[in-house]
């Protein structure tokens, strides 16, 4: 049977003290904010660190929101009519959400493996990537003296539209989002970048994380824009 399952990646920006007071509480209402949303089998609220995201400090006003739906229809639905994607939209500045269907993951988040294959690999096509890892509470400091320097070399790479720190505790919890013209362009970044590569060599050697999961997607459409990113895939 062919899995119909649609990913959706959400980035929210809000400005103003009330609006980022509003975002910030969320987060701590989000195991009952999705709980009878027809056709979601996953949803995942995230803060974001400064700057791209990749920093031990918060910014309070980027939020991600990660869902796992059944179908595209059901995606549709949520982000056309229901109640706290409304109040979302009013509260935030930007709002830009990711259509995706998985070409490849391995590994787990929170003990599980989210996603679902139902996509076809092809390089040479526009590709999102979400990597995620709980980071050892006893590794965090070394973890976090080498994320700065890959963030600012990875900046600007060919290829690269877009990049962000999140995570459910992006201190400990970090995940990263982006999206590369080209799975092509994506791996000679993720191959060949000197800094990426020694950090993937450390975290095999001694250990960093204590789970983690790479996941590679097809981006089906792009809804709304992101600090101005340019329109490179379909859009209603």
């Amino acid at each position: 049977m062919a899995v119909t399952d649609i990913v959706t990646m959400s980035l929210l920006r809000y400005e103003g003290t009330a609006n980022r007071w509003w975002a910030f509480q969320q987060m701590g209402l989000s195991p009952f904010l999705f709980r009878d949303v027809p056709g979601l089998k996953l949803a995942k609220p995230m803060g974001s660190g400064g700057g791209n995201g990749f920093s031990i400090r918060p910014n309070l006003g980027v939020y991600s929101l990660l869902m796992v739906w059944e179908s595209e229809a059901d995606a549709q639905r949520f982000f056309a009519g229901h109640a706290w994607w409304q109040r979302a939209t009013q509260h935030s500045r930007q709002q830009y959400t990711v259509y995706m269907r998985t070409s490849m993951v391995h590994g787990q988040w929170g003990g599980v493996s989210p996603f679902e294959v139902g996509a076809p690999f092809d390089a040479a096509q526009p590709v999102a990537v979400i990597t995620r890892a709980t980071i050892r509470t006893r590794h965090l400091v070394r973890f976090w003296r080498y994320v700065p320097q890959v963030s600012a070399h990875a900046k600007g790479r060919t290829g690269q539209l877009l990049s962000i720190g999140i995570g459910e505790w992006p201190l400990f919890m970090q995940a990263t989002f982006s999206i590369w013209s080209s799975a092509e362009a994506m791996m000679d970044y993720a191959y060949r970048h000197p800094y990426h590569r020694e950090v993937v060599q450390k975290t095999r050697e001694l250990g960093w994380y204590k789970e983690e999961l790479f996941a590679r997607f097809q981006v089906v459409k792009t809804v709304g824009e992101w600090d101005g990113m340019s329109a490179s895939f379909p859009r209603e």
